[in-house]
This record gives structure tokens, sequence and C-alpha cells, in this order.
């Protein structure tokens, strides 16, 4: 009986400390100046104002973030259920790296929308490896 009561409890501790790493790292990073220059198509100077360093963070907190909310709301029964999310903040944590040197078809997507487009084929490398080792258990 105690289990039902604790578990609302850890449900709103994990969201406090998952909204104040994001608060901290949002600010830190300048994460959210980033993004709105993007939006308004200056990535060059999202690039020049946000911080790297605290910005890596961010992507391994958001996943994780995701894949929690996923498994507390019944999700992640099938097996390796999790990969998906945890290619995806490999490949986006990947995408961050190189979002200073990269440019595609002659395009500076920044440090905000070339981590996006790495949600892609981290998503879809994800997908296909829970197949294969499904398939293959």
């Amino acid at each position: 009986m105690s289990e039902f009561y604790l578990a609302p409890r850890v449900i709103y501790i994990k969201g406090i400390l998952f909204i104040a790493l994001e608060f901290v790292i949002n600010t830190q990073s300048h994460f959210n100046e980033a993004i709105r220059l993007s939006f308004l198509g200056r990535t060059d100077e999202a690039a020049r104002i946000v911080d790297i360093g605290w910005l890596m963070f961010y992507p391994c907190l958001y996943f994780f973030a995701m894949w929690d909310a996923f498994k507390d709301a019944g999700g992640g029964q099938t097996p390796y259920s999790f990969l998906p999310f945890v290619v995806s903040a490999y490949f986006v944590t990947v995408g961050l790296m190189y979002s200073s040197h990269v440019t595609i078809g002659g395009v500076f997507f920044g440090p905000i929308w070339l981590p996006i487009l790495s949600v892609i084929p981290g998503l879809s490398i994800g997908w296909l490896l829970q197949f294969l080792l499904l398939k293959w258990k």
C-alpha cells in the first residue's frame, strides 16, 4: 500500500528535477536566444552566442525525460524500446558537436537546426536496431 502513495511523489520529484535542470541548462547555454535567432534565420549569430559546453547536457537530459515519461505512461513494455531514445540522444549530441562546422548544400544550419535534423536518423536507426534485435532474439 505504501508504494501506491510513494509513486506520485516520485513522479513529482522527477518532474521538478527535470524542469530545474532544463532551466539551468537553458539559461547557462543561452539556448532560448539561440532558438530565437535560428527561427529568424540568423544561425551564424546563434552559433556565436550559444555555450556548447552547457548545451551538450541538453540532448541526454531531454531524451531521458522523454523515455521516462513514455515508460511512466505505460510504454516501454517491448524489449529494447529504449533504443530509439538512446540513439536519438547520441545523434543529437553528435549533431550539436558538428553544428558549428557543417554546411549542407551551402546552408549553415547551426546549433539548433542540425541537432533537430539529427533526430531523424537517430530514431530510424534506433527503431531498426530494436527490430533487428527482436528478430534475432
